[in-house]
């Protein structure tokens, strides 16, 4: 199946010049979602996760149905403020300024193996502040799952050397 034409683009957002990948087209279409969560699960069950990480909020659409499918647990990362225990922090360059995301400190016991998973990377920012997290955790970072790839910002010459699983690519 192809995943990318289920994908709309939608030119001019969130600016003038920017071409939104917009996957609730793909969401919604049975099929391509089926195929989508499917195609992640073959790619990624040799990785041997046993946390699955899902940054917010579409990683969490992809994250939890991996840790179903692969027996692995699931962990939200979250913006600053939403968890209600004790978090490691990181902040990191966004394109306009910078942001912080959060972990819950006794979410990943040590030495746990982790995939990082997202519906896309773009600039590898949140991919790799997300990682950091991993790594302040003392989790085994494995890899990283994104359903779709921006190659032309080059997000991952950002990450740590690990397997990344991307399904589609612009």
């Amino acid at each position: 199946m192809d995943l990318k034409s289920l994908i709309r683009d939608v030119p001019d957002f969130p600016k003038p010049g920017i071409v939104f990948r917009d996957i609730t087209t793909l969401l919604a279409d049975p099929e391509g979602l089926r195929c989508t969560l499917d195609r992640l699960v073959e790619q990624c069950s040799s990785l041997r996760p046993d946390i699955i990480i899902g940054m917010e909020s579409r990683g969490f659409l992809f994250g939890v149905h991996l840790a179903y499918r692969l027996g692995a647990g699931f962990v939200p990362v979250r913006k600053p403020g939403k968890l209600p225990r004790a978090v490691h922090r990181v902040e990191y360059e966004l394109e306009y300024g910078r942001d912080r995301l959060e972990m819950h400190q006794d979410a990943i016991p040590a030495g746990a193996r982790v995939l990082v998973v997202d519906d896309l990377i773009a600039t590898g920012g949140t991919a790799k502040a997300t990682a950091q997290l991993v790594e302040h955790s003392q989790g085994d970072l494995v890899g990283f799952a994104f359903v779709i790839e921006l190659n032309a910002l080059a997000g991952r010459q950002q990450l740590p050397e690990v397997p990344i699983v991307t399904l589609v690519q612009y």
